[in-house]
């Protein structure tokens, strides 16, 4: 598929349908969900950088990536945000009967996601699920911590351990274990579905204001990635415009 360079990072050309077919109909994929900050930690992290451009599909999920791809490249790219990618490709799958495990977050998070799931997708194929306990994720690829996915073989594995350890964490399992499952970097969207956090309406996400709402419920964790990275991209890209033309 095509992408395009914004900053260091190559950003799929690609829609949120796109990208449910591909992970019901395709296998050993790997999927990053990208927004400014993770385009800013790439753009200062060459090694981070190298892992995330590996990937198969490199998603703009927040509206400034979207709105950078749109401009720099007049391709019209739309948010693909992690949010309508897990529902979409959920629901897509249905009739395919697609195996679905969930890794991460907090156990109750993950027994509400779970019981949300099947009340809005009845008939979905869930195989497994897992909250590893905290620690690196060199410490998560122990084969006690990943037995299950293994031995389950689900068709996609949804990740959310937090950006960059989750992504870190798909990239060394699929090269240590060669499964065949599609690795899914999905952040916090356990969360907003299991409705232990409040999600941002549409309208604020599609103004590029979903920051708001975040930085309010998590200021201490996000306080950073707001107003140092995002600011960081905001000048980076303006360079990288200005460049452009």
């Amino acid at each position: 598929m095509n992408t395009v360079k914004i900053l260091n990072t190559n950003i799929s050309e690609i829609s949120i349908s796109e990208v449910s077919s591909f992970l019901n109909n395709h296998n050993s994929l790997k999927v990053a969900i990208c927004n400014t900050n993770t385009v800013a930690r790439c753009y200062k992290d060459d090694q981070l950088s190298e892992i995330i451009n590996s990937f198969d599909i490199k998603t703009p999920d927040g509206f400034p990536i979207a709105k950078s791809s749109s401009i720099l490249y007049k391709n019209g790219q739309r948010r693909v945000d992690g949010y309508k990618v897990f529902l979409s490709t959920i629901q897509d799958g249905l009739s395919r009967n697609t195996r679905h495990y969930f890794y991460g977050s907090e156990d109750p998070v993950i027994q509400k996601l779970v019981k949300k799931l099947k009340n809005d997708f009845p008939g979905i194929n869930i195989v497994g699920s897992f909250s590893p306990p905290i620690g690196s994720y060199e410490e998560l690829l122990e084969e006690e911590y990943v037995k299950d996915i293994i031995e389950t073989k689900p068709d996609i594995v949804w990740v959310s351990l937090g950006f960059p350890k989750q992504e870190l964490f798909i990239n060394l399992f699929q090269e240590k274990y060669s499964v065949e499952s599609n690795l899914v970097g999905i952040g916090a969207v356990f969360e907003w579905v299991a409705g232990t956090k409040i999600k941002a309406p549409e309208f604020l996400a599609n103004l590029g204001l979903e920051w708001i709402l975040r930085l309010a419920q998590e200021p201490k964790r996000l306080f950073r990635r707001y107003f140092v990275d995002n600011l960081l991209f905001l000048y980076l890209i303006t360079k990288q415009y200005i460049s452009k033309k």
